[in-house]
């Protein structure tokens, strides 16, 4: 028989192993149990990017009783329940669904989050902190154990196959070393010049960014905000698979940005 846990327990096991209370106060995103439901236990959790209408349906038509998400509903300021918030507040309801969200702590985590699940996946070594936001590092920057083209670096971390946003090789033809912050974190770009580090990954591009690049001599990958961001919510299902026995879906629905 599958296991079955009330949100109470999930958000315990959670908390277990990202650090969501270090974030109170650098993080704007509500982390945690955003949405409960009527206290029923969960026998199946699906995992998405998005706290989107779509995602929310979905989950919901796969039987989940929780959706896991990295971009919640609630962010820091309040919301009229109307339009399209109230909308997918009500399909959360409708359907009993649980909403827990995690922004930062599932960016910075050591193992599970997306950028050290990127920096694995790009093969780097001496891996340190790397990209100040809100006076916390949630990057990684690390060396190459071979030179990396820009290209390879991009298949190595392409979801799916599906192309990055933006490629911008203003720098070497072979990398040695590289830092990664997913998601929208472009502005950390000048920080790894500053480092002289040879390519940097993110997951958005920045106008301004792309001459601070060029002049900069720095190699750039816009691996998309969205497909920057999927591994951490996959390596913590696969925990949660692993560790809980418990029955997980993932939920993909790119936005192709």
């Amino acid at each position: 028989m599958e296991p079955r846990l009330t949100s109470g327990k999930l958000d315990l096991f959670f908390r277990g192993f990202l650090d969501i209370a270090a974030f109170e106060g650098s993080d704007n995103s509500l982390n945690g149990l955003q949405v409960g439901n009527s206290g029923g236990e969960i026998g199946k959790i699906a995992f998405a990017v998005d706290a989107s209408l779509e995602t929310i349906r979905r989950a919901a038509a796969a039987g989940a009783g929780m959706l896991f998400v990295h971009h919640g509903l609630f962010w820091g300021r309040s919301l009229a329940v109307t339009g399209v918030h109230r909308e997918r507040l009500k399909a959360l309801l409708d359907n009993d669904l649980c909403l827990y969200a995690v922004h930062l702590p599932l960016d910075q985590h050591l193992e599970l989050g997306n950028n050290a699940v990127l920096a694995g996946l790009l093969g780097l070594q001496d891996i340190e902190p790397f990209g100040a936001y809100h006076g916390r590092k949630i990057g990684y920057k690390g060396k190459f154990p071979r030179p990396l083209t820009v290209d390879q670096a991009v298949r190595k971390i392409a979801f799916e196959d599906r192309p990055p946003t933006g490629i911008f090789p203003f720098g070497k033809s072979e990398n040695t070393t590289c830092a990664v912050v997913s998601g929208g974190a472009a502005a950390n770009a000048p920080e790894a010049i500053a480092e002289g580090i040879d390519l940097f990954v993110t997951g958005e591009m920045l106008h301004f960014v792309y001459g601070e690049c060029l002049e900069g001599r720095m190699n750039m990958i816009a691996a998309g905000h969205y497909s920057s961001e999927v591994w951490g919510v996959r390596a913590v299902m696969e925990r949660c698979a692993g560790e809980l026995g418990i029955e997980t879906v993932f939920i993909d629905v790119p936005t192709g940005l």
